[in-house]
């Protein structure tokens, strides 16, 4: 293989990766509302649910958290994934690269104080 198909390959790649975030300027506004999960702001805004390096939904205070809650961040979580692994499939994008991007989305959409799971496990909260 030629260094010129490599480079192109990766360029193809890195286009992909490119387009799906053009994607996700938009993708708030077209999102199922009960992906975007409104009905989690108050968990959130009390702490009790954070958001996550990879676009989903965790529960951060389980002593807090009751079952109808717990499944509350399930089925969100669920519509999320569904709806990464349909926008992959459309761009032609690693599904994980739209959920990291739309996880940006949700965190620049966040008020302060909300928290969010860094990759490597530790919590910060938006200031």
């Amino acid at each position: 293989m030629s260094r010129t198909t490599r480079f192109s390959k990766a360029r193809r790649g890195a286009l992909r990766v490119m387009a799906a975030g053009f994607l996700a300027i938009g993708m708030a506004a077209v999102m199922p509302g009960a992906a975007w999960s409104a009905p989690l702001d108050a968990p959130r805004d009390a702490g009790i649910v954070g958001e996550r390096y990879d676009g989903l939904a965790v529960i951060r205070d389980e002593a807090r958290a009751d079952a109808a809650l717990r499944s509350l961040v399930s089925d969100i979580n669920e519509k999320r994934r569904a709806y990464y692994q349909e926008q992959s499939a459309q761009q032609n994008a690693p599904m994980e690269a739209v959920a990291k991007i739309y996880a940006q989305t949700i965190y620049d959409k966040a008020p302060s104080g909300w928290w969010f799971l860094k990759q490597d496990g530790s919590w910060a909260q938006k200031p």
